[in-house]
């Protein structure tokens, strides 16, 4: 049986993100998330996530700001030597740039000041992944694998970069350069997920979702452990149709789509196992203490 996490990207960029994680989280069609600490939405999502055992949030550690003029700059105020922003003082648009710009000890720095300031503002973190999979880039994976060890909580790693849907950000990297970060993981007890699916931001305004199509997809029914980097958005206050022009409905279609009563028995009716990133903590904290007790002393 395939175990699923179904995810919401990109929390706290709005607040129509704010709303759908904590609509859908309650109605079962979402079961993980993650908060976009830079973002302007962090302290509302902050502050019901610190009162709200029902929600499972971890850290979308965040090193660029992609949208056209929709912008954010790094938590932790480090200047233009770190190479993390550009001319304007804010975190680059592309993962290229960044990759080919950033100091790798300014990146952790960073990290870590998003991942202190969820904690510090009361977030169970549960897990961390990466926007536009930055953090997956070769030039500091191995310190992505090393602070979710030392923040002791899973990090969002598949068993071969191609398997990975956001890997579009990291052209000339295959799998070969992959390797020795899954093997890091692995020796880690990190939960290794056989691939991550993507919304597909290239869908066309009024044409029919996939998502049905998308999971039941015979090699994803093959699978043991998948993730969905899904971006739920929910309308009306008219903040993501500016911010994303283009492809707005597709967040909004997923919001409206989650929150049936028949997705939920489409993802009942599946070989699915629902899962949460809390529980994959869970098992990732028990397999650290295996892997603890059976060192020599």
């Amino acid at each position: 049986m395939t175990r699923l996490v179904v995810h919401a990207d990109d929390v706290g960029m709005c607040h129509g993100a704010n709303s759908a994680f904590v609509e859908l989280s309650h109605h079962g069609g979402i079961t993980s998330g993650s908060v976009m600490v830079p973002c302007p939405w962090f302290p509302e999502i902050a502050d019901l996530a610190s009162r709200d055992d029902r929600l499972d949030v971890g850290v979308h550690l965040t090193l660029n700001a992609e949208k056209e003029h929709y912008r954010w700059r790094p938590v932790s105020g480090v200047g233009k030597s770190s190479g993390l922003i550009d001319t304007d003082g804010y975190l680059w648009h592309r993962v290229a740039d960044t990759r080919a710009s950033a100091h790798p000890e300014a990146v952790e720095t960073e990290w870590r000041a998003q991942i202190d300031a969820a904690l510090d503002a009361g977030i169970d973190v549960t897990h961390l992944d990466a926007h536009m999979g930055s953090a997956l880039g070769p030039e500091w994976c191995d310190r992505y694998i090393k602070v979710g060890i030392d923040y002791d909580v899973p990090v969002l790693i598949t068993r071969t970069l191609s398997s990975y849907g956001p890997n579009n950000h990291l052209a000339g990297v295959d799998d070969a350069d992959f390797d020795r970060f899954v093997v890091q993981a692995h020796a880690a007890g990190m939960p290794l997920f056989d691939e991550v699916l993507e919304t597909d931001f290239s869908r066309p305004r009024d044409a029919p979702t996939s998502y049905e199509d998308m999971l039941t997809a015979p090699d994803v029914l093959a699978h043991d452990l998948v993730f969905c980097a899904f971006h739920p958005c929910a309308p009306g206050a008219g903040e993501i149709e500016v911010i994303e022009a283009d492809t707005w409905h597709v967040r909004t279609d997923e919001h409206a789509l989650f929150g049936t009563d028949e997705w939920l028995a489409f993802l009942d009716a599946q070989a699915f196992e629902l899962t949460t990133m809390k529980e994959l903590r869970a098992d990732y904290r028990a397999a650290r203490g295996s892997l603890t007790d059976a060192s020599p002393a």
